[in-house]
């Protein structure tokens, strides 16, 4: 599965964040970081640095190379600690009033937060304190954090913000910077990633892996779910403040989300991508001649489909690189020639052949349609369609812009139904345990799973207070203690 220019056949993760403390050139590390994390978030960027006496705020829509490689914006983010954020927009919509990291002036002093993730309670909460006076610039369910713990009646800093998560339920993965100190959180079920990482002595937070690489640093370890870091000049402290829950981390994130380079909760993304690849050989082997990628995130799990089925693996769809996420549709003609312009068929290698199609997932259908209608034209004598995940039937409400239940193929279709609307000879599916297994797990525990995979499966592992249009959170006007 992957963005087209047209449409909206696809799933985004919607951010990623990274920051660094104690670094002369901090905001100049936090482009790069970001750069590593592009994928996590086309849409818009922001970095928020502090040089000793004062904050420093730059936002921006579009790609980080295109906006924060200028040295003019670079020199306006001065401070030996930064912060940034690159998102795709799923709460709140698009415009730069919901960029982050968002900052304010609190009575405590000037605290920027950026956030992985989505609160599924943040409208709920977010009522309440407009009730109580509080006035929102955005439409983010992130500018709820900063006024709970601006309504804090804690007296400390970090107690403010450990009561202000306490609130909350969802998903988060964020950083903090405040004029004396970087934390950075997890949410008790550690449904999003974030690392610490060390670079010549100055600690990091950021989202994956492949952001420490890109400059060098030194993977220090995972933060766990729960847990709280706080970093400041008398070193990084670490605590567990919420009641302890059994872990859910998004398996997706092995599945699509991360960075094939990436290694998550101590897994490398590659190897499991190629590992379900070889899972989904075993569960739907097809008599075949060649297995082909749809590029690029077919690519890992379609070389351990076609090591496992002893086929040739041939890249038959050639993806182009330089094509951006929009595109003026003036007609109906350029329109329908729209997923060429980001794939090709390569007739050489397609031609006369049966052909078994690779890919990550099946989303609203329409792209997958099209590629395969592409690759018969090449002269493909089978296409063969295998899906590296199970049929996405639930909508994600913890950081994937999912359309609507009712949009998914499958949630509406059985198999062959789908198989008939894409126009293939064959469809398959990854298992569930057949996911699980590829992350060395036996099986999916059915009474305690052990992975969010709500967006397969519809077993949601918190309260989705807004999507229930119920208000059972904590009543804020009774804001005290450390949460």
């Amino acid at each position: 599965m992957d963005e087209t220019p047209f449409g909206d056949d696809e799933l985004h993760e919607e951010c990623g964040v990274f920051g660094i403390f104690q670094r002369t050139d901090a905001a100049a590390v936090v482009t790069l970081g970001l750069h590593a994390l592009q994928h996590r978030g086309q849409e818009a960027a922001g970095i928020v640095s502090y040089d000793g006496s004062q904050f420093h705020v730059e936002r921006h829509a579009g790609l980080i190379g295109d906006t924060f490689t200028k040295q003019a914006v670079l020199e306006r983010l001065p401070g030996t600690s930064a912060i940034g954020h690159t998102r795709y927009a799923t709460t709140g919509g698009g415009g730069l009033r919901n960029v982050q990291p968002f900052f304010a002036e609190l009575s405590a002093g000037g605290f920027a937060v950026a956030h992985n993730g989505n609160i599924t309670n943040a409208l709920t909460v977010q009522r309440e304190l407009q009730r109580r006076g509080s006035i929102f610039s955005s439409t983010s369910d992130t500018e709820t954090i900063l006024h709970l713990v601006a309504t804090s009646a804690a007296r400390h800093f970090v107690e403010k913000l450990i009561d202000a998560l306490s609130r909350l339920e969802g998903a988060f993965s964020l950083v903090g910077l405040s004029s004396k100190k970087m934390v950075g959180v997890r949410d008790p079920l550690g449904i999003r990633p974030l690392v610490l990482g060390d670079l010549e002595g100055s600690p990091i937070l950021a989202s994956e892996t492949c952001a420490l690489d890109i400059i060098g640093a030194d993977f220090v370890r995972d933060i766990e779910p729960g847990e709280l870091v706080v970093i400041s000049e008398d070193g990084i402290e670490s605590i567990f403040p919420f009641q302890a829950r059994r872990p859910r981390f998004c398996i997706f994130e092995y599945v699509y989300f991360a960075r094939p380079d990436s290694t998550v909760e101590g897994r490398n993304v590659y190897e499991i991508r190629k590992k379900i690849g070889g899972e989904l050989a075993r569960e739907s082997h097809v008599e075949a001649d060649i297995v082909v990628p749809v590029p690029d995130s077919g690519v890992p799990a379609a070389i351990g489909y076609a090591q496992e089925a002893g086929l040739p693996f041939e890249l038959g769809i050639i993806r182009n690189h330089y094509v951006g996420r929009t595109f003026i549709q003036p007609t109906d003609s350029i329109r329908h020639m729209g997923v060429k312009l980001k794939h090709n068929a390569n007739r050489r290698m397609i031609e006369g052949k049966r052909v078994v199609l690779v890919d990550d997932s099946i989303v609203r259908g329409t792209t997958s349609q099209k590629i395969v209608q592409m690759v018969r034209e090449a002269g493909a004598t089978e296409v063969h369609m295998r899906i590296a995940s199970p049929p996405t039937r639930a909508s994600c409400f913890y950081g994937v812009d999912t359309p609507e239940k009712a949009k998914l193929l499958a949630s509406r279709m059985t198999i062959e139904e789908m198989a008939d609307f894409i126009k293939v000879d064959s469809l398959s599916f990854l298992s569930i345990d057949g996911l699980y297994r590829a992350t060395d797990e036996p099986s999916r525990n059915k009474l305690a799973p052990q992975f969010c995979d709500a967006c397969f499966t519809g077993d949601y592992p918190t309260s989705l207070t807004d999507q229930d249009g119920t208000e059972n959170v904590r009543p804020l006007s009774l804001l005290g203690g450390a949460g």
